[in-house]
């Protein structure tokens, strides 16, 4: 190759985005951090009520309790905040949603959305969509904590 060729490749990631620079037959990988490590530890799973999260290189970010999938995305509107994300959780992934009702909570049509306002150490959460009602309800942060998964349910995962 003569000219300098430049391919970039986005994912989503957990924190960051790849980028791949093609320049010659070998390839180098930027990891590119979009998110704070504080806003990983402000959110958890409204299925299971869970903190952590994993990331599947080129698959995605998943609860680590349940499986449930979550992608971030930058909002449009800041409001002015340092940051201002909006977290959307998928439950096509979900392990045991349809036998462990004591332990995980349905999202409605299989998906919710959160918008997340602050900066880190000040985050908030601006707003829920759908709307929490009577209908639905996200699981609150360590809210089965103290409940133990039957054992014939666990092997299901």
């Amino acid at each position: 190759m003569t000219k300098r060729m430049s391919v970039v490749l986005f994912f989503v990631r957990a924190r960051g985005v790849a980028r791949f620079d093609w320049v010659s037959p070998t390839m180098s990988l930027e990891i590119l951090n979009r998110h704070s490590e504080a806003l990983f530890e402000f959110l958890w799973c409204p299925v299971c009520g869970h903190e952590i999260f994993s990331h599947i290189p080129f698959e995605g970010v998943f609860c680590k309790n349940c499986n449930t999938q979550v992608e971030l995305q930058e909002s449009r509107e800041t409001r002015g905040y340092e940051e201002a994300v909006l977290a959307c959780f998928d439950t096509d992934s979900t392990w045991n949603l349809h036998v462990d009702e004591k332990l995980r909570r349905d999202l409605p049509d299989g998906s919710a959305r959160v918008k997340i306002l602050g900066a880190p150490g000040a985050y908030e959460v601006d707003w829920w969509s759908p709307a929490p009602g009577e209908d639905w309800e996200p699981v609150e942060r360590g809210e089965f904590e103290d409940i133990e998964e039957p054992s014939e349910i666990s092997h299901l995962a």
